[in-house]
């Protein structure tokens, strides 16, 4: 299962999450249909563009708990400043993806950033071969 995180600043446009969305995809190698959900930080529920980026996608959007990015935060490959005053965590996309994927889950690179939209994509380890 791929998972493709997402963090952003406040009011971005649906067409700002799916160009870094298409760009994070387009720098693995994957199609949009490769990944199964989308994740952002719970506190960014109420960012319309994040949510109908989702719904366009047909894809889930999972909000991650504050205590869930905590605890990925140790599997980042990337920190931010910013992101770590507002949120105690060093990426917003990297946590989400990671912590939505599960345990096992392996950012598949650094978060792209693009614009005021950041996007990272973890894979669960043990559905590699």
């Amino acid at each position: 299962m791929i998972v493709a995180g997402i963090g952003s600043k406040r009011g971005v446009s649906v067409d700002e999450v799916l160009a870094a969305f298409d760009a994070a995809l387009e720098r693995a190698a994957l199609a949009r249909d490769d990944v199964a959900l989308i994740a952002a930080p719970a506190v960014k529920g109420g960012e319309a563009g994040i949510s109908e980026a989702a719904a366009k996608l047909g894809l889930p959007l999972v909000l991650v708990p504050q205590t869930q990015l905590e605890a990925a935060s140790n599997r980042t490959q990337t920190r931010s400043e910013r992101v770590i005053a507002l949120l105690r965590v060093p990426s917003a996309a990297e946590t989400a993806a990671l912590a939505a994927a599960g345990a096992t889950a392996r950012l598949l690179g650094p978060r792209l950033a693009l614009g005021p939209v950041t996007c990272a994509l973890a894979r669960r380890e043990e559905e590699e071969e």
